[in-house]
């Protein structure tokens, strides 16, 4: 889109809507910070956000011949800045960068099938784990903080239509944590407490309810929360530390990939029978 028509068409609404996702996770980032200083340094947070920027803008640029809005990559820089843990600057900006990358060379379809953060996460625990660690700080005492960005952030998800997908994972992560519990023998709200904590708020409002990578079908998101929040359990009962980054590796993919063969499988039986 060109900036005349930008201009030209220019619509509160539309705006609104574009901006409100890069609003939360920047009151996520200041509530996060303000509570417990989670940032190593704001340096950090500035070199994932420009590598973010950098790689959307230049790959977009080369393979479409354009520019485009960079509120995507703001949202994946900022979550690697909030997330990774180094003294080092090098793996903020990898992570950035193979986030935004994973867009453009992972694709089934016409779709990326990772959630990018998710991806470059995921990639820094595989293969650069003796220099970076995830964040896994947890509100404690500061319900305040977490109580406003989780009220914010399920009205986000509410107007954006991905309510079920949140509330869906969200129950599962409780009923399942019982039976961790149950298995463990160790406190139930043990169990369950890591879910008041920033990482998971960034989880629950931003990767599992990612438009972009996930199936089209409202029921079907509903059951890839629900696999997603099954196979952290199993994860979990392993003793994997960052399980829900792994779950949502392994099970989002599959999902999007075994839905449309299932579309493509039943197209032709549908089309016949209506033309009957």
């Amino acid at each position: 889109m060109s900036l005349t028509s930008s201009v030209t068409g220019f619509n509160p609404k539309e705006l609104l809507k574009r901006f409100t996702a890069p609003l939360l996770i920047t009151l996520i980032l200041l509530a996060s910070h303000l509570s417990f200083g989670i940032l190593d340094s704001l340096g950090h947070l500035m070199t994932a956000i420009l590598a973010s920027f950098l790689t959307e803008a230049i790959l977009h640029r080369f393979l479409f011949g354009s520019w485009r809005d960079l509120s995507s990559a703001y949202i994946s820089g900022i979550s690697a800045g909030i997330l990774i843990r180094s003294p080092l600057y090098w793996p903020f900006a990898l992570c950035a960068m193979l986030s935004i990358s994973s867009k453009y060379v992972f694709r089934y379809n016409g779709r990326h099938i990772w959630n990018p953060t998710n991806f470059g996460v995921v990639m820094i625990l595989l293969f650069a784990s003796d220099y970076a660690a995830v964040l896994s700080i947890q509100w404690g005492s500061q319900m305040w903080a977490m109580l406003v960005i989780w009220i914010v952030g399920l009205v986000t998800v509410y107007r954006a239509s991905r309510f079920h997908i949140s509330a869906v994972y969200v129950l599962s992560f409780f009923f399942f944590g019982w039976i961790r519990s149950w298995i463990t023998g160790d406190p139930y709200l043990a169990e369950i407490s890591a879910i008041t904590g920033p990482m998971y708020q960034l989880f629950v409002l931003f990767m599992i309810t990612d438009p972009k990578t996930t199936v089209r079908s409202r029921n079907g998101r509903m059951w890839v929360a629900f696999m997603i929040a099954l196979v952290e359990f199993a994860l979990r009962l392993s003793e994997a530390v960052y399980a829900p980054f792994y779950a949502l590796f392994l099970v989002g993919p599959v999902a999007m990939v075994l839905e449309d063969l299932w579309t493509t499988r039943n197209r032709p039986r549908s089309e016949s029978t209506h033309s009957l």
